[in-house]
């Protein structure tokens, strides 16, 4: 049986905020790294390749964070894709650290917030970045002060639009209050279902809902 590979161009549009229209089919870049999500590919070649195949196929979003590596998957964006064509969003996250293979731990504090925002505009070779995600609460610091800040630097003209990633729908509702919300990305699959209320209220409200894993590695029911 032959297959044919569908550009992105055919899927459906959403828009972040009104203002960033992009195909509902785009890519994900934290498997670009090294093994662990951590470091860089073992095939750079392959892995420029493959974000250069994914803006050829029409894929005009993509998803990546300061963690993925860390740094490594931003900075293959900006290799493989820089100057960015017309139409093409990048959204990353921050608030996420990565202190070895496989490990992850929280730091969403203002001050970190600020550092990650300027690292990656530089890694990704950007004077503003269209989405930004705050990567997961961190119940060290307030969740006020962490969306506050990403207010502070949407204001300062350094980001264009915020999201959130890893929220209940309360939290989306606590930061609404503090700023526009224009996406939400959880962990959400046939298998994971724990986000369906948060996907009809993100529906509801206008809100992209980006879900992370979607496809589970593969793994089927019977």
């Amino acid at each position: 049986m032959s297959t044919k590979t569908l550009p992105a161009t055919q899927a459906r549009t959403v828009s972040f905020g009104n203002e960033l229209p992009v195909h509902r089919l785009g890519y994900g870049a934290m498997r670009l790294t090294g093994a662990g999500i951590w470091g860089p590919p073992t095939d750079r070649k392959a892995a420029l390749a493959v974000l250069q195949r994914a803006v050829e196929l029409g894929v005009n979003f993509i998803d990546t964070a300061d963690s993925y590596g860390p740094h490594a998957s931003e900075e293959l964006i900006a290799e493989a894709l820089h100057p960015y064509p017309p139409g093409l969003v990048i959204a990353t996250k921050g608030g996420w650290e990565r202190p070895g293979p496989d490990q992850w731990t929280r730091n969403g504090t203002p001050d970190h917030l600020r550092k990650a925002v300027e690292g990656s505009l530089k890694r990704l070779r950007l004077d503003r970045i269209d989405v930004y995600q705050l990567h997961v609460p961190d119940p060290a610091a307030p969740f006020d002060a962490s969306v506050e800040t990403l207010a502070e630097l949407r204001s300062e003209g350094k980001l264009r639009v915020v999201g959130l990633s890893n929220v209940t729908e309360e939290q989306v509702e606590q930061a609404r209050r503090i700023v526009p919300i224009v996406s939400v990305q959880n962990r959400y699959s046939f298998a994971h279902r724990e986000s369906d209320s948060l996907v009809g209220y993100c529906q509801r409200n206008g809100i992209v809902f980006i879900p992370w894993y979607p496809l589970e590695g593969g793994l089927r029911r019977r």
